[in-house]
């Protein structure tokens, strides 16, 4: 997407003070939203995550339970660098979530103990705005997101969430999926760019597995990608997003 077709999609709108950022492993956030959260945090908005797995399959060579414990350590300094202190994760199983109901319930009985007004998740489509097959847990725990969102709000969905006292939450306005082929709004992140690489370069053990490249070339590579915001980060960025709802 070019700058003129940026400059063209409105903003986020903000009419809500927490948010529920709903995604499928430690670094999910920072490869789509940070920048984004950052800014909410600094206008004193409530954003909180909840992640579904540890990670645990995602570092080539590190045994799962070791590397759930230090990608779990990652996320939590990571959210720190953006300004979030309620991070949850579910401890599903990495690599293997399957979209359907046990996981639809998953995610609504987050949605239920945490009552946000905007709900944030990650690509659920087959591909990437840039190219690119998208993996099977961004897909199975995006779409349960979505059907989540309804879940949460009816009582006759998940009764047995109600008889643990988490009572329906129609208070959600919105899903925001980030990282999507057919963004529709976005939120100027602008002020915000150097928080991102911040808040990534924290999963340096991550980074590390992933390629040869230094921890901090990674980070900036990825905040330039997902923003515009140009390879030296001087330009306008921005954090687009599909709405569904409101």
């Amino acid at each position: 997407m070019d700058a003129e077709t940026d400059a063209d999609l409105p903003d986020l709108p903000d009419d809500w003070s927490r948010a529920l950022v709903l995604m499928a492993h430690p670094d999910d956030p920072e490869y789509g939203v940070g920048a984004a959260v950052a800014r909410w945090t600094s206008e004193g908005r409530d954003v909180r995550y909840v992640l579904a797995t540890h990670g645990e399959a995602g570092i080539a060579g590190l045994e799962p339970r070791e590397s759930a414990v230090l990608r779990a350590r990652e996320q939590r300094a990571s959210c720190e660098r953006v300004g979030v202190s309620s991070l949850e994760l579910l401890d599903l199983p990495d690599g293997v979530l399957v979209e359907g109901p046990a996981l639809r319930r998953d995610v609504a009985s987050a949605i239920r103990r945490h009552r946000p007004e905007l709900v944030v998740t990650l690509n659920h489509h087959d591909s990437w705005p840039f190219g690119g097959w998208n993996t099977a847990d961004h897909r199975a725990l995006g779409r349960c997101v979505l059907d989540a969102v309804a879940d949460a709000a009816n009582e006759w969905v998940h009764r047995d969430l109600a008889a643990a006292g988490l009572a329906p939450w129609r208070g959600v306005r919105r899903t925001a999926v980030a990282a999507s082929p057919r963004a529709t709004h976005q939120v100027d992140v602008t002020a915000h760019l150097e928080d991102a690489v911040a808040s990534l370069r924290e999963h340096r053990r991550y980074l590390e597995a992933l390629s040869d490249d230094p921890v901090e070339q990674q980070a900036r590579a990825v905040v330039a990608m997902s923003t515009g915001a140009g390879e030296q980060l001087d330009g306008r960025g921005v954090v687009r997003f599909e709405v569904v709802g409101g």
